[in-house]
This record gives structure tokens, C-alpha cells and sequence, in this order.
């Protein structure tokens, strides 16, 4: 589960630095660099950003001020030259504090905090991640990581989930496109699984909650693939 980041820097020396670890590191995907804080706010607006890489010093608007000028920013990592920041930079409740130049031990100390509470939001956010099903002329709230499976059943689908199994009227290419496709994936005609309920699997079947589920020969290597990611 790697992280999305940026390079707010003035230096172009130090972000080439700052790059080259990220693009090492096998947590970290490097979006973009911006040589100052306008146009990192701005790029903020548009990218994705889990984690960014941030220069405190910085001609017009600094570090600290494009922090002040974020609503709700993502993680930060503070960089500087000078040690006499590091109080105020906590102030900000920034995720750490590298002091230049950056050593890779301190780097990936850094990213491994870092990556720590993207994990526990995420797991967080995860465990809230819900849709509104119609059965029995009544809208539900199905949370998806309770959701095992979902079953074709000619003109109605299946939900089999921790504590029930709900039928609703929907055909399974509608309804795959509720979920989330990095943790759901249709591995047959009239099969939809949970990845994070799969258990084992075969060139054959799948394994969740002690159930096997057929799983069709030309989706094996994509169910491969996204266990692994």
C-alpha cells in the first residue's frame, strides 16, 4: 500500500536528493515536485497527496505558512537546514522532522511512521465504507468489509455477508460498479468476491469462509495480482 507524495522544495539540488529516496523506497510514489508553496497548493487541488516532503524555508511563502493556508492537509514531513524549527514544527502536528542532509537511516524512519498512520486511516476509513441496498421494499446499510461474496440469482443477486445474506434486485455488472474494484473482484460470470476474505485459492475454485467458490480460467492471473497488491 504505498503512499502518494510531493517534493515542496526551492532547491533544486535538495529535491533531486529528496527524489532519489523516495523513488527507492518501495512505500512511496512520487507525484510531483514543486520548487515553491503556490504552486504546491494548487497541485494540491489536483493530485491525490498522502505524504509531502516539505522545506521550511522558502522565499515569500514558507514552509509553516502554506501549512497555515491548508485546511486539512495531508501528512507532513518537515526538511531543513537549521535545527531551531524543530519545536515549532510540532506544532503543526507534522508526522517528522529531518534535518539536512538527510541520511537514509533517518529517511526511512521517517517514511516507516509515516506509513504507520496511513495504514491505521485507512483501516479506519475501510471499516466505515458502506452502501445502501434495497431489499424487502427497504433501503439497508451493508458495510463492505462485512460482505463475503456476491451470487448471481437469475434476476437477483445474493450478498452473503458476517451475519446474513441479503437478496436484492440487481444484475451483477450494475452492482459490481458500487464496489470499490481494489477490494472486490468479479472472478466468474455469477461471482463476486471479497479479496480481503480470500483464504486460498486453485486454478479452479476460491476458498472464502470455508466456501469454494468456482473461479474462471481467464481470471486467475488478475485474482493473483490483486492479492498480491
Amino acid at each position: 500500500m504505498r503512499m502518494n507524495c510531493i517534493i515542496v522544495d526551492d532547491s533544486t539540488i535538495q529535491r533531486a536528493a529528496v527524489s532519489k529516496l523516495i523513488k527507492n523506497h518501495p512505500l512511496l510514489h512520487l507525484v510531483a515536485e514543486y520548487g515553491n508553496a503556490i504552486e504546491a497548493k494548487t497541485g494540491l487541488k489536483n493530485e491525490k497527496v498522502d505524504l509531502i516532503f516539505l522545506d521550511i524555508e522558502m522565499p515569500i511563502v514558507n514552509g509553516f505558512d502554506l501549512l497555515e493556508s491548508l485546511s486539512s492537509p495531508p501528512q507532513v514531513i518537515l526538511v531543513t537546514g537549521k535545527t531551531e524549527y524543530a519545536l515549532k514544527a510540532f506544532d503543526y502536528d507534522v508526522t517528522d522532522y529531518l534535518h539536512k542532509p538527510i541520511t537514509l537511516d533517518r529517511f526511512n524512519a521517517s517514511v516507516k511512521r509515516a506509513h504507520e498512520k496511513f495504514k491505521a486511516k485507512t483501516v479506519n476509513n475501510e471499516d466505515d465504507e458502506h452502501i445502501f441496498v434495497k431489499s424487502n421494499l427497504k433501503k439497508r446499510k451493508v458495510f463492505l468489509n462485512e460482505i463475503h461474496w456476491v451470487e448471481a440469482l437469475g434476476d437477483y443477486i445474493k450478498l452473503v455477508t458476517d451475519d446474513a445474506n441479503i437478496v436484492i434486485l440487481s444484475t451483477m455488472k450494475a452492482f459490481e460498479k458500487q464496489l470499490p474494484n481494489d477490494r472486490f473482484l468479479r472472478i466468474h460470470k455469477s461471482y463476486i468476491v471479497n479479496l480481503e476474505k480470500v483464504e486460498k485459492f486453485n486454478s479452479k475454485v476460491v476458498e472464502v469462509n470455508g466456501k469454494q467458490i468456482p473461479l474462471s480460467r481467464n481470471k486467475k492471473q488478475e485474482l493473483s495480482e490483486a492479492l498480491n497488491n
